[in-house]
């Protein structure tokens, strides 16, 4: 089953998706959401948001700063200071 992702920014919703997997860059490390997570909020750092279509595919990278992920039942929401 896909994962609920979204990507906002103050200025606007940049995806929202179903997608594999999100490797997010929080303050205290990178991990992995996948479908089924357990709920977590976490601040994020700048860097790199890794999206995974599907299990076998190549990553996209999207360059984020500053913000927040949240992990609840609906998915992955990362508020994001700027996204590139």
């Amino acid at each position: 089953m896909p994962l609920h992702f979204e990507l906002v920014t103050p200025e606007r919703l940049v995806r929202s998706e179903a997608v594999h997997m999100v490797t997010v860059p929080g303050t205290e490390g990178d991990f992995g959401v996948l479908e089924g997570h357990a709920p977590i909020m976490s601040t994020v750092r700048d860097g790199a948001l890794l999206i995974f279509r599907s299990e076998k595919s190549e990553p996209e990278m999207i360059t984020i700063r500053g913000g927040f992920a949240e992990i609840d039942d609906r998915g992955l929401t990362v508020l994001a200071e700027h996204a590139d």
